[in-house]
Parts: C-alpha cells; sequence; structure tokens
C-alpha cells in the first residue's frame, strides 16, 4: 500500500514567507537529488539526516533555476510517516509551490490524497488513530485549552488509559481460557467471582471516562450559541462587542442582518461559536423572510440560545411565540437597552439580566453566565485525558454494553463460553478507538477529512 511516493504542499497556499513541498515515501530522497543543486557540490544522498542543506531548485529538463530553497531529509524510521521523508522549503508564493510540486510529481512521486500523510504514520505504526485524530483537533483548536487537550492527546495520555483497559480484558480473557481449556480443575466458581469484579471495575473505569466526554466535544468542537429576538434589539451590537470589532453590520432599519453571521468567541479556554441569526418577525421582504425561516430552524442546531429583547418596549406577541419555542432549551435572557429606562432596572425580574451596550454594562455578567450554563453538565475542568469526537464516544459506549452484557449473561447462569463472547466484543470495540482492530473503510473515513498536506 505505501510503495508508491507521495508530495503535497504542507503549508497554506498563499503569499507567505515560506512554503513547504513534502515528499514521503521510498523514492523521496531520489526526487530531492533530482530536482536539487548545492553550491558546494553537497547532494541530498551524503547528507546527514535531520540536516539542512542550503541550493536551489532546478528543473533538469529546462536546466532552469525555479527558486532559492532549503532542503531536508529524514531517514525512516525516525520521520513523521516513519519513512524516508524530504522536505523542501521555499518562498511561499503560490507560483514557486506549485512550480516545485510539479517537478516533484513529473519526477516521480504523485499527489497525495487529504490526510496521506497521517494515514502512513498511523498504518507504518508511528501513531495510532486516536493520536491521529488528534492532529486534526491540534490544526482546528480554536482556543488555548482546546490545544492543550489536543496536544495531550497526540502524546498518548488517552491512548495510555485505553491501553491499561485493554490489558486487563485481555487478563479475563485468560482466565476465562484456563476455564474452558481445563474443566477438570473445577474451578468455575472463583473464575466467575474474578471475572464479575474485574468486569465491573472496568465498566467504573469507562464510566469515569465517558462522564468528561462533554468536555472533549466542548473543547473540540465549541459550544453553538445562537442570539435571537426581534429586529433592532441589539442582536447585531452584542456579537460586535463579544468579538471586541465590528462584524456585523449595525443600523437602525429592521431588518439588516438578512442572513446568519457565525464567529467564535473565546470565553475562559471554551470556544463559543456564536451565531446572530435574522430578526424574528413577521414581513413580506422575499430575501428577509428566508432569514427569519433559517433563524427559526437554527434552534434545533445549537446547544445554548441567547434571547433578547428591548426592554424600553412592551413585549410584543412575536417575543411571546419566541419564549414559547425557547421552553425546553438552554437559554439566557438578556434584557436590552437599560440606558433607555435609567433608575429602573431594579425591577428587571430573573431570569433576565439588564444589559446597556451602549454603556457596556450587563457583558461580563452574561459571559460569567456562558460559563456556567456550559458548567451544568458532565464537564470536567481538570480531565488529564479526553474522548474528543463522536466516533470515539459510541465505541467506548459499545464496549460499556458488551461488558454489561456479559454481567448479565454470567448472572443468568450461562457457560463462561458464552460470557466469553461478550468480552472479546468489548475488546474489539475498545481497540477500534485506537486502531488496533478497525477496517480500512473506516480509516479511509476518517483521513479524508484532513486537508491535504498533512
Amino acid at each position: 500500500m505505501n510503495e508508491d511516493t507521495i508530495a503535497a504542499v504542507a503549508t497554506g497556499m498563499g503569499g507567505a514567507g515560506i512554503g513547504i513541498i513534502r515528499i514521503s515515501g521510498n523514492k523521496a530522497i531520489e526526487i530531492g537529488n533530482r530536482l536539487f543543486v548545492n553550491p558546494k557540490g553537497r547532494t541530498l544522498d551524503a547528507a546527514e539526516s535531520h540536516q539542512l542543506l542550503y541550493g536551489r531548485i532546478i528543473d533538469p529538463i529546462a536546466k532552469k533555476d525555479i527558486d532559492e530553497v532549503l532542503i531536508s531529509k529524514m531517514k525512516a524510521p525516525h520521520s513523521y510517516t516513519a519513512e524516508d521523508v524530504v522536505e523542501i522549503n521555499c518562498h511561499g508564493g503560490i507560483v514557486p509551490m506549485r512550480k516545485i510540486l510539479k517537478l516533484v510529481i513529473e519526477s516521480g512521486a504523485r499527489l497525495a490524497e487529504p490526510g496521506e500523510f497521517t494515514k502512513r504514520a498511523f498504518l507504518n505504526g508511528r501513531l495510532d488513530l486516536a493520536q491521529a485524530e488528534a492532529v486534526m483537533d491540534i490544526i482546528n483548536a480554536k482556543t488555548e485549552k482546546s490545544l492543550e487537550y489536543s496536544v495531550a492527546q497526540l502524546e498518548g495520555r488517552l491512548s495510555e488509559k485505553l491501553e491499561e483497559l485493554d490489558q486487563v480484558l485481555i487478563d479475563i480473557l485468560s482466565h476465562m481460557e484456563v476455564n474452558i481449556d481445563y474443566p477438570e480443575y473445577d474451578i468455575e466458581d472463583i473464575t466467575f467471582q474474578f471475572i464479575d469484579d474485574e468486569i465491573k471495575n472496568l465498566i467504573k473505569k469507562i464510566e469515569d471516562i465517558l462522564a468528561v466526554a462533554e468536555t472533549g466535544k466542548i473543547y473540540r468542537e465549541g459550544i453553538t450559541t445562537a442570539i435571537l429576538g426581534e429586529p433592532n434589539v441589539g442582536k447585531s451590537s452584542l456579537l460586535n462587542t463579544l468579538l471586541m470589532e465590528n462584524k456585523a453590520i449595525v443600523t437602525d432599519v429592521p431588518g439588516t442582518t438578512r442572513d446568519t453571521i457565525e464567529e467564535y468567541i473565546n470565553i475562559e479556554g471554551i470556544p463559543f461559536k456564536m451565531i446572530d441569526t435574522a430578526g424574528i418577525r413577521e414581513t413580506d421582504n422575499v430575501v428577509e423572510k428566508i432569514g427569519v425561516e433559517k433563524s427559526k430552524a437554527l434552534l434545533n442546531q445549537t446547544t445554548l440560545v441567547i434571547f433578547m429583547r428591548d426592554i424600553s418596549k412592551e413585549m410584543s406577541d412575536a417575543e411571546k411565540e419566541i419564549m414559547a419555542l425557547l421552553k425546553n432549551r438552554k437559554t439566557i435572557y438578556i434584557a436590552n437597552k437599560t440606558d433607555v429606562i435609567e433608575g429602573k432596572e431594579g425591577e428587571i425580574p430573573d431570569p433576565w439580566i439588564p444589559m446597556s451596550l451602549i454603556e457596556e454594562s450587563g457583558i461580563e455578567v452574561l459571559k460569567n453566565k456562558m460559563i456556567e450554563m456550559v458548567y451544568e453538565g458532565n464537564v470536567s475542568q481538570e480531565a488529564d485525558y479526553l474522548i474528543t469526537n463522536t466516533r470515539q464516544i459510541q465505541l467506548l459506549e459499545k464496549t460499556k454494553g458488551s461488558l454489561e452484557n456479559a454481567v448479565l449473561t454470567m448472572n443468568s447462569q450461562m457457560p463462561i463460553e458464552l460470557v466469553s463472547i461478550d468480552v472479546m466484543e468489548a475488546l474489539e470495540s475498545l481497540r477500534g478507538i485506537t486502531g488496533k482492530t478497525v477496517g480500512i473503510d473506516i480509516i479511509n473515513q476518517i483521513f479524508k477529512n484532513f486537508c491535504i498536506g498533512k
């Protein structure tokens, strides 16, 4: 599968000081030698591993200089992919990077698929699947805290915990095999008691990991938060204040926001995906009507809702309708424009948070409330390792389910051979997280979401 050599631009395509073309495979050094010229006659082949060489990339057919570069080779298995890797550091313009990549492909490499470098690192045993998924989490990290957890997973902290559970399951299966293979020793009662205790302890450990799974999803994906309300209550102004920039257009004209605007903000390390929605109201404008319908549909996709109203006005029928829709949802209620009713802020009842965006009051109260509502769930602020995505959570829940079935099977006085089937299923599900037992179709599905060059 890895006999061919792959190449891709490993940095962003655009104007930058440096761009990197990465080559991995058994022809990587040969291709680098073919294209690289050093002013002192040094070759990539003779250079030490992990050493930078200065020189030029040339077109070997046209005999033309393409760019001034620094080039390095990393000999297998001491590279990202555990294969021979060559990295060409050229100027970061689109034209030189494309030209060099074209020459690399013409010299015997092929263009890498999305995530193929990391896929090779996994297939060659340098990373397990949980660590490989952490690579994309690092790239997509939205806050320093999410980066911290992703780096911990790449370092293998989650994998180490899963390996401990794996060893316990192997130990359980070993005791079962002794009982099955040597029934004449009449140790079934002892074996059943040992297995029952071990499985129940294992279930408790899995429950502890799943208890902080919400933390992983939050830091990985963020909290989707919709700002909802009628036109001109201050939704766009609130988004701009939280972002500390004028992202959304603010006017006195109702219906200015015709579509949803999405941006991430960081509050105490938690990423909130803020969505400024079109004001919900009856309208004959076709474009605005589409925006209003999108705002209503968005409710089913949000974790948290910030509902705003203009406290200086009577609550409208439309606002009462919105509040009915929000009855069973996590909602923060904002009473904006308290500057208009100065002196009456104390009359604003719970759960409404008094706010004046003009006077910049109530913002910190809102942020604290947002954090508080996140930590109302099973969110750990001190977790050392985290299950970070839905695939991992589902496999761990499947592992737990198989172990619970094993306990039920034992309680039903069924033969130990049947209990071993449930334990084997648990082991297979657990190993699916790290990739010890997983089909190539699942592997391809995971890595196709990576960026090309990683």
